[in-house]
């Protein structure tokens, strides 16, 4: 861990260096333009950011997700994106973001957060392939997991933001 992190939530003049990051780690512009779809859209649930020494080093964004279930819709979460500076990574900064909002989004009471990402990696923070397999998704594949704090529904279809359509 980097000592001096500070993790908080996302602010209105962090936008163009969030931009910048995503686009730097993912080597494209693809998901900074998915953010700011799903904030103009209103679909943030939750985004923080990481900064050291003031500098902006890593974002997390979950926007609401949908479970359609034959006779109800249960509300959850997709973690999506998240992301480190090249060159930071692999310092605990990720982690740093996963933890600290994860434990908001308990406190807050939802319930079920699904990633598309590394089983590896996400299976350290609970998420399983095993606990989203009953989900009917456009991504359904092994590597879309979910990880449940309570109760929380395993079938269903998984409804994305529609800023996730364009992808």
């Amino acid at each position: 861990m980097i000592r001096g992190l500070v993790i908080r939530e996302a602010q209105d003049a962090d936008v163009d260096g969030i931009r910048d990051l995503l686009t730097d780690a993912f080597a494209g512009a693809g998901e900074a333009l998915l953010v700011e779809r799903l904030r103009r859209q209103g679909d943030r649930v939750l985004e923080l950011v990481a900064t050291h020494e003031g500098t902006l080093v890593g974002e997390l964004f979950f926007s609401r997700l949908e479970v359609a279930g034959e006779h109800e819709t249960f509300p959850a979460l997709a973690l999506a994106p998240l992301a480190v500076t090249p060159g930071r990574q692999r310092t605990g900064i990720g982690t740093a973001l996963v933890e600290n909002a994860h434990h908001m989004l308990q406190v807050a009471g939802e319930r079920l957060s699904v990633v598309l990402g590394d089983a590896a990696y996400y299976g350290r923070f609970g998420y399983r392939h095993a606990r989203a397999a009953g989900f009917d998704s456009d991504y359904q594949c092994e590597h879309l997991q979910a990880l449940a704090w309570g109760e929380a529904p395993t079938a269903g279809r998984l409804r994305y933001a529609s800023a996730f359509a364009g992808l």
